[in-house]
Formats: C-alpha cells, structure tokens, sequence
C-alpha cells in the first residue's frame, strides 16, 4: 500500500474520544434493545427453557428427581434469571455484531473486513459453548459431584431450583466466552496487533493463565475446572494454529507481489 493510501486508511480510521464514547453509546443501545426483544420472546417459552436445564440434573440424580425451592421468591426470581440468559444466548449473534462494529471503528478499512468474517463464528461459537457445557460438561460434573457426596462423605444430593439455575446458567456463560478464545487469538493475529511467534513464547504463561482463569471461573470442584482449563487450552491453539496459517498466506502473498 502506498504512503498515500496509508494516510487516506489513517484519516479513515481517526475518530476523536467523542465520537468514539457515541459510537459505543450507540452499539450498547442497539445491543439492548436486541436483548430485550430475546428475552420477552424467552419469557413466552420459559417452562421449555427450564426443562432443557434441568436434563442435566435427570441424568445425574435419575427420573424421578424434582428441584426443590425453599422461599416463597425463588422460583420466581430464578425463572426471571433463566429467561435472561437464554435472552443473552438468543440474542448473542446481534449482541456479537454490535461489539464488533464498535471494534472496527477503530481499524483501518482494509482490517474491517476481517470483523464480518469473525463476527458470525463469534455468535456461534458462544452458542457452541453454552451447549457444550450443557450436554457434555454438566451431566458429568454431576454425576462426579453426586458420587462424590454419596460414596465419599455419605450424604444425600438435595440441589435448591435456585442454586441450581445459578450454577447451569453461569457455566454456560463462562464456556460462552471461553469459546471465543480463538476468535480473539485469530483477530489480534490478522491484523497485526500480535504475532504467532510471540504467542509460542509464552505459551506457558498462557496455560498458567487458562488455569488459574478455570479456577476461578467454576465452581470449586476439579471436574469442572480441568473440563474448562482443557477447553481453554485446546481453543487457544486452534486459535493459534488459525493465526499461523493466516500469517502464512499473508507472507506468500508478499512474497508473490514482490516478484
């Protein structure tokens, strides 16, 4: 690209700190009033919504399990949180697009392009991994958790609706987001912000980092927290292995027009 075309992309890409606090104004609005379109559509199909959560439970403690609540509110409150998040979920592509276009304002126009690429892999990608959670991670961390109380301390499994739905729909948050890990990987890869190599360097720091990140994240048992550590670490390098094969392309293209 020539110095000229270097200027034009930089002009293209300056905004000044107000623009930049109304661009973000105007994407957060636009992000709600998406989420709350889901979540009134939610609400309509929240018994549905519940039982699909609840399946997990069934296949750890078997058929004839109820959830139980234990104040007048907490049915209630819980079926508002559940509508929420299944809100959030519905909702994530158009939430995603947002965030994104709010990200590209700030970019040459040449790496804007990337954000359409990315943008729906994203949405997908955080649907991915709130079902992930739900159909393969939760059944077993139940499963381990109930055995655990049965076999080692000799205790009965009673789980609260309301505990319950808190832990389901904040895993299903967190494997969301950790299911963007190579997205983000591939992004700052692409348009130059980090390179591959770099990454490779501190790759140990970044596998510590997964850990310590999964420990906080879930709830305090080991199943869980190797289950999302492992998750981590795998979507990183496959992020990884999408930035190198972006890089490479990008240099035998260089190498290409230089002939």
């Amino acid at each position: 690209m020539t110095d000229v075309g270097n200027k034009q992309d930089h002009q293209d890409r300056s905004m000044t700190l107000g623009e930049h606090l109304e661009e973000l104004r105007v994407r957060v609005m636009l992000a709600l009033m998406g989420l709350s379109v889901a979540v009134a559509i939610c609400l309509f199909f929240g018994t549905w919504i519940i039982a699909f959560m609840e399946k997990p439970y069934i296949d750890a403690m078997g058929i004839q399990a109820r959830l139980q609540s234990l104040s007048p509110a907490d049915g209630f409150t819980s079926y508002m949180k559940i509508t929420a998040i299944a809100g959030v979920i519905l909702s994530s592509p158009w939430i995603f697009y947002q965030l994104w276009m709010f990200v590209s304002s700030g970019l040459y126009p040449h790496e804007k392009r990337y954000v359409y690429i990315v943008t729906p892999f994203s949405a997908g990608l955080f649907i991915l991994g709130a079902l992930f959670f739900v159909f393969i991670i939760a059944p077993a961390t139940l499963k381990f958790l109930v055995n655990f109380n049965k076999n080692v301390l000799g205790v009965d499994s009673n789980f609260t609706f309301q505990n319950y739905i808190s832990f389901i729909t904040l895993m299903m948050l967190t494997f969301g987001v950790a299911f963007q890990t190579p997205i983000a990987v591939y992004f700052l890869v692409r348009v130059g912000l980090v390179s591959t190599k770099t990454i490779n360097q501190y790759r140990r720091v970044i596998i510590f980092g997964a850990v310590v990140v999964s420990a906080f994240a879930t709830p305090g048992d080991l199943f869980s927290l190797f289950a999302l550590a492992i998750s981590l670490y795998l979507l990183f390098e496959s992020g990884v292995l999408l930035g190198w094969l972006a890089e490479k392309r990008a240099n035998a293209r260089k190498r290409k027009q230089g002939m």
